[in-house]
């Protein structure tokens, strides 16, 4: 009798407080999570556009040549290269040096052309649409190119007409956002029509 009066009176106070404490530690539970995953849900975005905009500027360093000479010089398609000898059909008047030459603009014509010195982390030109900024930042994103000397098996050792340059290149593209960086890497290697190895 007792216990069927206890079923129609419900629960206790203490019942219900211990009910209201889960419930709610539950719920802090769920809003915690809740809250993590709103505010990386970006996250993916940013990388995805951060790698968008890396692989635009690689190829765009890429798909610009690596010739001996500049290709304004009159033996820019036929210049050949070898360490020694008479054979050595070089520049006619404009060897490709690092940086751009006077005028040049993007996209410019050689690879070397995209920064100022070998090896050194240069700001990379974004730029902004709505501003028409030219800036290396564009909203969240900053961008950065490296072009550096790479050694590749089998290839030309550095001496003659473009000693300076190398005959292979590395091109490191970082795009840096909030919350992380995307890193790329390319290479480029010299070419001639008429490529000759070094005896």
């Amino acid at each position: 009798m007792f216990t069927a009066r206890r079923r129609r009176q419900g629960l206790t106070l203490v019942e219900m407080v211990i009910f209201i404490v889960v419930v709610s530690i539950a719920v802090a539970g769920v809003l915690v999570v809740m809250n993590i995953t709103s505010s990386h849900s970006g996250d993916a975005q940013l990388r995805k556009q951060a790698t968008a905009i890396a692989e635009g500027i690689l190829e765009e360093v890429e798909m610009a040549r690596f010739t001996y000479c500049d290709p304004k010089d009159a033996n820019a398609t036929t210049a050949q290269y070898a360490a020694t000898g008479s054979d050595a059909a070089h520049c006619a008047s404009i060897v490709e040096q690092v940086g751009p030459e006077s005028g040049n603009v993007r996209p410019y014509d050689n690879v070397n052309d995209y920064v100022a010195a070998l090896g050194t982390k240069t700001s990379f030109a974004l730029t902004d649409v709505n501003s028409g900024s030219g800036a290396n930042q564009v909203g969240t994103y900053t961008a950065w190119l490296t072009i550096s000397k790479a050694a590749l098996s089998g290839m030309e050792s550095d001496s003659g007409a473009s000693a300076n340059l190398g005959s292979a290149l590395q091109i490191r593209v970082e795009v840096d956002y909030t919350g992380g960086s995307v890193i790329l890497d390319g290479y480029r290697t010299q070419y001639s029509p008429n490529l000759m190895p070094v005896q």
